[in-house]
């Protein structure tokens, strides 16, 4: 990370997360897992880990479980205006090459995807068979993003498909690689200051983007964002039982002492906090749950 890098963003004033916390595995709430699974599995490129009953795991060519699937039957779509609660989740290849294996097997498949160049990533966006957010991103290398000031440089500019394309260098895409994982979630919430008091004063991220019209971007280490945030689909209602919708997301961090202060810290802000075995769950204002847990979890 460049000199530069390590002065970006504002800290919080109380408990800070580590640098190394990541996002892990999401789970979510669909209407008719066969055919989720048959979306997931053949449009998105993920691999069947496991399924039992109405639940299944999924993960890339190689490495842990990056998405879970509860079914819900007769679960409500999100409607195109969309609920606050998920906007989307990313899932974050291993480099440019590999999102241009991408985006040419979603050409041989028909499936349609919106894109765009944010500088420090080139991202696609799909929606599920319930309307449920997904974006594909592949990061630019750290020393090419810019910063204002200790603001982290971000925009929605046209992607070059075709200079993607090229960068697959003709290979097939065979699935999601080894070294896919789940680079961020974003959210759409009723308040950026609400927002603000859980993921940064409570939770402890650093604010990084705050320019971006009407959204807020937390993240640890530098990262461009791990958690967003907007208020892009103000005065719908918050996903509910009956909707599919996220129902929770993890937060994994190095060690346990580490769960124990951000479930610490948010406590203190009056936050309720509840206890899974060695996990620890918070929910923020409009029902999003994270779910802290140690990385070395599978």
């Amino acid at each position: 990370m460049t000199n530069e890098l390590l002065e970006i963003g504002i800290q919080p004033v109380g408990h800070r997360l580590p640098d190394d916390a990541r996002v892990g595995r999401v789970r979510l709430q669909v209407s008719d897992l066969d055919t989720s699974l048959a979306y997931y599995t053949r449009v998105l490129g993920f691999r069947v880990a496991s399924q039992q009953g109405t639940v299944a795991e999924l993960r890339p060519q190689d490495g842990p479980v990056l998405v879970e699937l509860h079914e819900r039957p007769g679960a409500r779509p999100v409607p195109r205006r969309g609920l606050l609660g998920l906007y989307h989740f990313a899932i974050l290849l291993p480099d440019r090459a590999a999102l241009g294996r991408f985006v040419a097997h979603l050409g041989e498949v028909g499936a349609y995807a919106g894109s765009a160049d944010h500088l420090v990533s080139e991202a696609l966006y799909l929606s599920d068979p319930d309307g449920l957010g997904i974006e594909v991103y592949a990061d630019r290398p750290r020393g090419q993003w810019t910063c204002h000031g200790r603001e982290i440089a971000m925009t929605t500019a046209p992607l070059d498909l075709r200079a993607l394309v090229r960068a697959s260098g003709g290979e097939p895409w065979t699935g999601m690689p080894p070294g896919t994982t789940i680079g961020h979630v974003h959210f759409h919430v009723g308040a950026l200051d609400e927002a603000e008091a859980f993921y940064h004063s409570a939770l402890g991220f650093d604010k990084v983007v705050w320019s971006y019209p009407g959204a807020l971007f937390f993240s640890a280490g530098g990262y461009h964002h791990h958690v967003g945030t907007n208020t892009w689909a103000a005065g719908a209602p918050a996903a509910g039982a009956d909707d599919a919708r996220l129902l929770e997301w993890e937060l994994r961090l190095p060690a346990a002492k580490d769960i124990a202060a951000a479930a610490a810290s948010a406590a203190r802000a009056g936050y309720g906090v509840r206890i899974d075995e060695a996990d620890r769950l918070m929910t923020d204002p409009w029902g999003t749950t994270v779910r802290l847990t140690q990385r070395s979890n599978p």
